[in-house]
């Protein structure tokens, strides 16, 4: 018997089940979830694994025992699962298109040009190397007095630009834990090779600080940006913003409440307006008004008591964390949107990206498209995979059709 590579194969085998179908138990959330994204994300990785694994261990042992041949039909059926999860990510291309032609008109990238949509292999081979030799990267800029969590990263191309449009990238990490380096990277790189300024931002977390510091230091690092970035080559008249999961919430929030006095503090005459969102994954119903169950748990569990002050419970201040919902936030004002989320999400349900997109779309005037992705779990975006690859270059249509629009409008 061979019982390493039985016991091999069967937690693969039980993590490509995870991934193809989570559970939805509350007290494993955070497990399912941690499992079933690296196991997604890194399908073709696993995949690759599982074959050579296994032809080494049919080369060096045979095929004679009862161990092995079980260990066989599970390597087998990881195989299948695995490769579906390939494909499904590789359908993110379709999904991202469709959402795109369903919000900007089916001629839309006519007005882009070529659009790249082909798959970064040379990444996708190395999925967490974050660096790439033609981006430039200014690092640890203070923004705002307060020391290491008030510091931005600047990525830029290599050659040197001017008036090239901004992307303001949001961390996640529930309000608690999180850092700039983190978090949307694939993006950043992708869009400072195609001549944007990239600027990712650290910002106070909880419970050392409570809201809404976090979103007073994203408004300061945007007030930075008007007044600083064309030195690093950006027009401070174009800033998207986006972000995942607590960053998704703080890039639709800063969206939906531009030039709020009540959250520029001492800086209440700074442009905080921002032309476009791309928010992943995030939390929309931060109140819970919905009533959601998911909702009404993670404001109870955490927000409550981690991310609000101990003395601002949600009864008798409700209208402070009102105040902090993108849900409750929406106006006829919103800039366009894309709202990006996966339909296998353990932390943030789907059903929360589904109801925030529906309000956007009846109050809004500007374009909103919703990407819903099969198979995807959260953070999907963090490293390069088949899925972020296709999501990555979605993404950027987006923002390069939004900003050409931007432009042919001021040029009116």
């Amino acid at each position: 018997m061979q019982p390493n590579f039985l016991i091999r194969r069967a937690v693969q085998l039980g993590l490509t089940a995870n991934a193809l179908r989570p559970l939805r138990a509350r007290s494993t959330t955070i497990p399912v979830f941690f499992a079933g994204w690296l196991t997604g994300e890194l399908a073709p990785q696993f995949l690759a694994l599982t074959a050579a694994d296994t032809a080494l261990h049919v080369a060096r042992h045979g095929v004679g025992d009862r161990s092995t041949k079980v260990g066989l039909a599970m390597a087998a059926a990881s195989a299948a699962g695995l490769a579906t999860l390939v494909r499904t990510g590789h359908g993110a291309r379709e999904e991202i298109e469709k959402a795109l032609t369903s919000a900007l008109g089916d001629d839309y990238a006519s007005e882009l040009g070529r659009s790249d949509l082909g798959l970064p292999w040379g990444e996708l081979a190395l999925p967490f190397r974050m660096g790439a030799p033609d981006v430039r990267g200014d690092r640890n800029i203070a923004y705002a007095p307060g020391g290491k969590r008030f510091l931005l990263d600047v990525y830029r191309p290599r050659a040197d630009v001017s008036g090239a449009p901004v992307l303001l990238q949001v961390h996640g990490g529930a309000w608690v834990i999180g850092n700039k380096e983190e978090q949307g990277r694939p993006l950043m790189r992708y869009l400072a090779r195609r001549g944007w300024v990239c600027v990712a931002i650290n910002y106070p977390l909880s419970p050392a600080h409570r809201w809404p510091a976090h979103i007073v230091a994203a408004k300061q690092a945007l007030a930075w940006i008007r007044s600083s970035i064309a030195s690093y080559g950006g027009d401070p008249r174009f800033v998207a913003v986006t972000g995942g999961s607590a960053g998704g919430h703080l890039s639709a929030l800063l969206a939906l409440s531009q030039n709020d006095p009540a959250l520029q503090p001492s800086f209440e005459d700074a442009d905080t307006s921002v032309q476009a969102c791309v928010p992943h994954y995030g939390v929309y119903d931060f109140a819970a008004t919905s009533g959601a169950p998911a909702s009404k748990y993670r404001l109870e569990s955490l927000i409550a008591r981690r991310v609000f002050a101990p003395d601002r419970d949600p009864v008798s201040h409700l209208d402070d964390y009102i105040a902090a919902s993108p849900l409750d936030r929406i106006t006829s004002d919103a800039p366009p949107f894309f709202v990006i989320h996966g339909r296998d999400d353990s932390l943030v349900p789907v059903r929360e990206a589904r109801e925030f997109v529906q309000r956007l779309r009846e109050k809004s005037r500007e374009p909103v498209a919703y990407a819903e992705l099969a198979g995807a779990q959260h953070a999907f975006d963090v490293f390069t995979s088949v899925r972020s690859a296709h999501v990555v270059r979605g993404v950027a249509r987006f923002l390069d059709y939004t900003y050409n629009a931007w432009k042919a409008e001021r040029a009116q």
